[in-house]
């Protein structure tokens, strides 16, 4: 069912560093200066993988918390598991990857942040594979590191691998507030999540993913390229009244301490049957009153 796979990257298979990519510094002092800072990190992972099994270059970027759906129907957790996951799929014995953003986006704080783009997968004696990924990241003492991270295949065909313009606040806010303000922001988002599934049975999945995406939003789609707008994204989905599935944020929610980027982890489940499709979305806004809006998925 296209409404399933548009929300979901089936991971097809990225490293240890002598430096830490990312290492925790000073807020950047400018939004431009601090998602350049954070692709940079993403290229540089590819960079110093670029040699290494797939599953541990991938496996380097990944945090204690981090999570990755599966093709199990399930979430790998944890930097272990998920390398386990990975290394499960034989194609992945052999194989190395790299990859590169072709968008970035932001937190205020300058502590989250996501990118996408598009990998290729060397496997010996076979033709090369292109993919799709989607990351999201929060940073650590340590550095950056993968909170969420999904792929999925982009098969052959054109795509666009130009760098967008990035999803980025208006200034920085070095500041941070309470941790009762940041559960406030967390609940928004886990209720935005809820609402978007309960309008989607209200008015089909088509309607709620225009209503509930931003004009710049992505969807990794099923076709070579990402899918972009939410006018297109809406357009990939039917506009069965109610909607075939139903989703939750289950598997928790991460928002950023300025309470203007997160993401939701959850399950898809489809109504007439039994079952259940791991998802996460990158959710952004504007302002702190703004309604959430998903972004990239």
């Amino acid at each position: 069912m296209s409404s399933i796979a548009m929300r979901l990257f089936t991971p097809l298979s990225c490293v240890a560093f002598a430096v830490s990519p990312g290492a925790a510094e000073a807020t950047p002092s400018s939004p431009a200066a601090a998602v350049k800072e954070l692709l940079d990190v993403d290229r540089q992972y590819s960079a110093d993988g670029e040699d290494d099994n797939i599953a541990d270059a991938i496996g380097a970027m990944m945090a204690s918390d981090s999570l990755m759906p599966t093709p199990q129907g399930n979430f790998a957790k944890g930097k272990d598991e998920i390398i386990a996951a990975l290394k499960a799929n034989p194609t992945n014995a052999n194989a190395t990857a790299e990859w590169a953003p072709v968008r970035g986006g932001i937190s205020a704080d300058g502590l989250q942040g996501f990118t996408y783009g598009f990998m290729t997968i060397h496997i010996p004696d076979q033709p090369d594979r292109r993919a799709k990924y989607l990351t999201y990241w929060t940073k650590h003492p340590e550095g950056w590191r993968a909170r969420g991270y999904k792929r999925s295949a982009s098969p052959p065909g054109e795509v666009s691998t130009a760098l967008r313009s990035p999803a980025v606040p208006t200034h920085m806010l070095p500041e941070r507030p309470s941790p009762q303000l940041v559960d406030k922001y967390r609940d928004s988002l886990a209720a935005r999540e809820k609402a978007f599934s309960d309008r989607a049975h209200d008015v089909g999945l088509q309607q709620a993913f225009l209503e509930f995406g931003s004009a710049d939003a992505m969807n990794a789609g099923g076709g070579s390229d990402f899918i972009y707008g939410n006018v297109a994204i809406s357009q990939g989905v039917p506009p069965d009244v109610p909607s075939p599935v139903i989703w939750g944020p289950d598997e928790g929610v991460t928002v950023s301490s300025t309470g203007d980027l997160g993401v939701t982890f959850g399950f898809i489940r489809p109504t007439d049957q039994l079952g259940a499709f791991p998802f996460f979305t990158v959710w952004r806004r504007a302002k702190q009153n703004d309604e959430w809006l998903y972004v990239a998925e």
